[in-house]
């Protein structure tokens, strides 16, 4: 997942923060800067929309909170989830959900925006109440934005929440998961464009610059997130029945934590050409080893260093199963920024997986239409 970044695990799934939420945050402070009074002093404005916009993310934040307790709950492993303005997109395997399932958590997601948007509703309405008119205009404004929230996400289209509920009609109808995302992605993308088209005859026809560009904005993450959504849809059915298992290879260097850099050096890299090492304990994985890891130390210290000192240890390793589609591996690789994956059974290792393995049969299919 590019033009994202890592967030720290929440109930034990993977969050990605897409990139599109700093030009959220700037835009919501934007917003309060230049619609609040202007009886107010500049930095008093400022101050306001941070804040609005803090709050507008938290809120979010709780909403994926929530919801992904929930999935846990009803026994759907939900293996990362990534942040989008607009809330979350989940990955799911189809295997481990069903349609009864998907539409709980869309009509959820309905009624969580309502709740939220009543929560800041009911804030407003208190602040109103005990005289404090700066911080009422403030949640007014978020109440605004959340109400907006509200709407975008009865809109048909993946990955808002009228679009999971469309897939899931879909795929009850067809009983193709992946056709039906592929589907529901398509309309997201073109209601995400139409969105873009309609916030540019706004700012073009009628000059209205806020309307206008929150338009424009909402469309490109819209389209965005969708084509993500298409493309992991397309991903799947590649792959669709390929395991770790079916790719792993038993081909790969094994070294101890004993052997000195120098050795490693010699005796493997410049003999071999590999550039990633597994570093074992007989079977019991310990550790790898990658370029990265070798290149800092001094050729001079190299000699007197041993690879348990630089390796990275197997508790900090991702690693995948036999039975993990391959899929999964492949995103799991390109979120990370790594082309190998230890393969481990029963807490021994079995094999390796090698990200140009898994791109070269995604090719080779979709040469053949497969």
């Amino acid at each position: 997942m590019k033009g994202a970044s890592n967030l720290p695990r929440l109930l034990g799934v993977r969050i990605r923060l897409d990139y599109s939420w700093a030009i959220a945050l700037v835009l919501i402070t934007a917003v309060v800067v230049t619609q609040f009074p202007e009886a107010y002093p500049l930095w008093q404005r400022i101050a306001l929309g941070v804040v609005a916009s803090v709050l507008f993310f938290v809120a979010v934040g709780i909403r994926e909170f929530a919801l992904t307790l929930m999935a846990l709950r009803r026994g759907i492993p939900v293996r990362r989830i990534t942040l989008f303005i607009f809330g979350g997109v989940p990955q799911v395997a189809k295997e481990d959900t069903l349609p009864v399932l998907e539409l709980l958590m869309a009509l959820a997601g309905l009624l969580s925006n309502l709740l939220i948007a009543g929560i800041f509703y009911g804030a407003h309405l208190i602040l109103v109440s005990v005289g404090s008119i700066v911080f009422a205009g403030l949640i007014q404004w978020l109440v605004f934005i959340c109400f907006l929230l509200v709407l975008l996400h009865f809109i048909p289209g993946f990955p808002l929440d009228g679009g999971r509920a469309l897939r899931v009609a879909i795929w009850k109808a067809t009983g193709d998961y992946d056709r039906a995302t592929r589907i529901v992605s398509r309309a997201g993308r073109g209601i995400g464009l139409l969105c873009i088209v309609g916030g540019i005859l706004e700012l073009v026809l009628a000059q209205q610059w806020f309307f206008g560009v929150l338009l424009v904005f909402v469309g490109w993450v819209l389209q965005n997130a969708a084509a993500q959504s298409q493309r992991q849809a397309v991903l799947h059915e590649m792959l669709q029945g390929v395991m770790a298992r079916d790719m792993m290879t038993g081909g790969y260097p094994l070294i101890t934590q004993q052997l000195s850099l120098t050795q490693l050096v010699r005796d493997y890299i410049l003999v071999t050409g590999q550039c990633y090492f597994v570093v074992v304990d007989g079977v019991k994985l310990q550790g790898i080893v990658t370029m990265r890891n070798v290149k800092p130390v001094p050729k001079g210290r190299r000699d007197s260093t041993k690879v348990g000192e630089i390796m990275i240890p197997a508790s900090e390793i991702e690693v995948a199963h036999p039975r993990q589609p391959a899929a999964s591996l492949l995103e799991q690789m390109d979120e990370l920024g790594i082309n190998q994956m230890p393969v481990l059974e029963n807490g021994a290792l079995i094999g390796i997986v090698g990200r140009e393995s898994l791109v070269r049969l995604v090719r080779a299919r979709a040469k053949l239409g497969a």
